[in-house]
């Protein structure tokens, strides 16, 4: 692991840091922030899996995650959202290829053999985070954005005693019945929809998984709300299967971090509680 940069910050080192992964066979980068600790402590995690066309610099610089992270003795961890590099391959859409790496693990060419996201942040980095920082691996919570909400949904349903919490913000709830969904699905995993079911928080919970609890803030105005978001249908799927989620939407918010940004301290305050 080598460090692309460290800057103190609210009581605390905000680190870039890239590595070699056998997952993806490429470089990965992400961000850590590390609160100031008693030698020898161990502090709990919460992992921010970011949306379509970021990187880990998108939460970093616009999170205004820190404050709250430094007063709740937390440490955060904010991934990449794919694997890059000039021999990866690409698409020239935006929601597909670099940057809309879905969390899943590809099963079609020529995606197999660098997009294998689900393994990097299921297993690869987690290893790593545990080897190299102060972190309490029994203590882990996960949030994310958009596609990356997703994926903190889709990975914590599927790893039910690795997580003591979730949340989200304007997370795509079932990419099954959504455009940027099927897109990503269909060229990453191929077409037998049966094969995407564990990549879809709806249809894991239809399933038969559960969550302890839940939070997810949706803003009213996020113009992706009725097209790809679809909000109502984990609204549904929650009530349905018992799941005491808390899902808000936030009048006059839109799909930006001026949005994610304003609910962050609430988010990881909630986390806390719970770790």
């Amino acid at each position: 692991m080598d460090a692309v940069s460290t800057n103190r910050s609210h009581g605390g080192m905000q680190g870039v840091y890239s590595h070699q992964s056998g997952a993806t066979s490429t470089a990965m980068t992400f961000s850590a922030f590390v609160p100031d600790h008693a030698a020898g402590a161990k502090l709990p995690v919460l992992w921010y899996l970011s949306g379509l066309t970021c990187t880990q610099a998108n939460v970093t610089e616009k999170g205004e995650f820190r404050a709250a992270c430094a007063k709740a003795g937390i440490i955060l961890i904010a991934p990449d959202t794919s694997p890059r590099g000039d021999d990866v391959a690409d698409d020239e859409a935006y929601d597909f290829g670099k940057g809309a790496g879905f969390y899943v693990d590809a099963t079609q060419q020529p995606w197999a053999k660098n997009f294998q996201m689900r393994s990097y942040i299921e297993q690869e980095l987690p290893a790593l985070i545990a080897a190299e920082f102060p972190a309490d691996m029994a203590r882990q919570g996960i949030t994310g954005h958009s596609m990356g909400g997703h994926g903190a949904l889709t990975i914590s349903l599927r790893n039910p005693r690795r997580f003591r919490s979730t949340s989200a913000y304007a997370p795509i709830v079932s990419p099954m019945n959504c455009p940027w969904g099927e897109k990503a699905l269909t060229g990453y995993l191929g077409p037998d929809r049966a094969a995407w079911r564990e990549y879809d928080a709806c249809a894991l919970i239809e399933d038969g998984v559960r969550l302890p609890d839940l939070l997810v803030d949706q803003g009213d105005a996020d113009i992706f709300l009725h097209k790809q978001l679809k909000t109502g249908l984990l609204v549904m799927a929650c009530r349905k299967a018992g799941i005491p989620a808390t899902i808000r939407m936030q009048p006059g918010y839109d799909h930006s971090y001026y949005f994610i940004s304003t609910f962050m301290a609430e988010h990881v305050a909630w986390h806390a509680a719970r770790l």
